[in-house]
């Protein structure tokens, strides 16, 4: 495939984002080598960060894999401990609803890899939102013609978590 080519996370920019709780680092390497269909983000949560609300998406299935470090992880309807070496997969309904939580003293880093479906919806059912995305799957750096959230039970557009 054209534009395919290894990449080394040591030659991307960090991009800063600031989280639910507190700012994270995050780095695209799939899309940086060419991929298409499979996206690929490492990411590194300073102690205390929590990136995302608890959530799940309807079109893209996700895994984790904790590279260093530990934290939380809130899967479905349980809570485990993650640490290096954890692999997480996360389907596309409620039993894939996720969120990772860096509650130790020290840097947290994971891959999150993901399909690149689109459209897809993400559910954040604690804060009863759901996103939508048209155009380009969460992840991409693709222009989209729909990237907001909404209020679940009314429609009513809100901001972003």
């Amino acid at each position: 495939m054209p534009g395919m080519q290894p990449v080394n996370e040591t030659d991307i920019e960090w991009d800063d984002y600031e989280g639910v709780e507190g700012e994270f680092k995050q780095k695209q390497l799939g899309g940086t080598a060419g991929s298409e269909q499979l996206g690929c983000s490492l990411y590194e949560l300073p102690a205390g960060c929590q990136p995302w609300s608890y959530h799940y998406h309807a079109a893209n299935e996700e895994a984790l894999y904790v590279l260093s470090g530990t934290g939380t992880l809130r899967l479905g309807s349980e809570t485990y401990e993650l640490q290096e070496g954890d692999y997480v997969p996360c389907p596309t309904d409620e039993s894939g609803a996720h969120c990772v939580v860096n509650d130790s003293d020290s840097t947290l880093r994971y891959l999150a890899v993901s399909t690149m479906r689109e459209p897809d919806v993400t559910v954040h059912p604690d804060i009863g939102k759901v996103g939508v995305y048209v155009g380009a799957p969460p992840g991409s750096d693709d222009d989209r013609a729909i990237s907001e959230f909404y209020d679940h039970a009314s429609g009513a557009e809100s901001e972003e978590p």
